[in-house]
């Protein structure tokens, strides 16, 4: 059932992007269950092969119910802020309100047959206080083993595409914007209609709260939507650049683009697996300051890099092309 999100005046000043670290990690975890629908992730499955074999995630899985179910609010507190820390939004779901997180668990498992009544259902209503605990100490363990070793990767990955989409808002509104973010939305009339799995409501007011656009790795291939308070109305769409984010360089690819950029501009290219000032790359790189700017001009301007202001600093980033042309994956071709 498609969900029409109706804009006002005031919404059209309210959309907003952000990242976040523990959506990721439950968004990987359920990954795990439907390899089928995730082809891009078999480098990545087969590489966390080893970690998964001592962690336990069958009471998290208990409420991340299949074909659209509902997921207790509580696992992951809409983001307060574009890019929060992993470590910050574990602290907020630990601090949850058991009575509420015990409607929510009691929710959630009504979508699953039999969930309710066994051990472990039973055992996450008679003491929700201690359930909240156990799953947020299973996140954890989760994020430790599934993502902190590549999350500087996923996050230049997401950083990236919400640099592209910034750009595509900034030169064409919310038209642009949406005309290519996913197959499954729609913009007409100033209402953007989602095509998601599950059953949302089939109409929503932004009743001036604006929209949360949040960029996925994991969501692929599904477009989500239909998120309840306290969550601002929500998209969770597949960031650009995943086909190639678990991609390791193929025979002779460094060679060719030594041979296409340069030694330096692919050094520095290839060094970037996570955002990085000019003088980080200068001191690495053993290059002159200036030397190494002039590289990183020519880089961004190929669509390869792009920048963002964190403080005095100007941190450099791959986009997803230049992740892809790093990875020696072959741009696809129109046809």
């Amino acid at each position: 059932m498609p969900l029409h999100l109706r804009f006002g005046a005031d919404d059209l000043l309210r959309c907003r992007f952000a990242v976040s670290p523990l959506c990721q990690t439950h968004e990987a975890v359920r990954t795990l269950r439907r390899r089928e629908r995730h082809g891009y992730h078999l480098p990545w499955l087969r590489r966390i092969r080893g970690a998964l074999a001592g962690l336990d995630l069958s009471e998290l899985w208990l409420f991340m119910p299949p074909r659209g179910g509902y997921t207790p609010d509580f696992l992951g507190a809409p983001p307060d802020v574009p890019y929060a820390s992993f470590e910050d939004e574990l602290e907020r779901m630990r601090a949850g309100d058991p009575a509420a997180a015990r409607a929510e668990m009691a929710q959630s498992l009504a979508c699953t047959p039999g969930a309710a009544d066994s051990p472990l259902g039973r055992a996450a209503l008679d003491d929700p206080a201690a359930a909240v605990q156990r799953l947020a100490d299973v996140t954890e363990r989760a994020w430790r083993a599934l993502l902190a070793p590549d999350w500087p990767r996923l996050r230049a990955l997401l950083d990236a595409d919400i640099g592209f989409r910034s750009r595509q808002l900034a030169e064409g509104g919310l038209e642009r914007l949406f005309a290519d973010l996913h197959p499954g939305l729609a913009w007409a009339d100033g209402t953007l209609t989602v095509r998601t799995p599950g059953h949302p409501p089939a109409r929503q007011e932004l009743d001036g709260r604006g929209l949360l656009l949040m960029p996925s790795v994991f969501v692929w291939p599904d477009v989500v939507s239909g998120f309840a308070p306290p969550w601002q109305p929500t998209v969770i769409y597949p960031a650009r650049g995943v086909g190639g984010l678990w991609r390791e360089p193929s025979r002779g690819a460094a060679d060719a683009l030594v041979r296409l950029l340069g030694a330096n501009r692919a050094a520095i290219l290839c060094d970037l697996t996570e955002p990085a000032s000019t003088t980080a790359l200068a001191h690495r790189h053993g290059l002159a300051p200036s030397s190494v700017s002039a590289h990183l001009s020519v880089l961004r301007g190929a669509g390869l890099l792009t920048s963002r202001r964190q403080g005095h600093q100007v941190l450099y980033e791959r986009t997803p092309l230049g992740i892809a042309l790093a990875a020696g994956e072959e741009p696809h071709r129109p046809g």
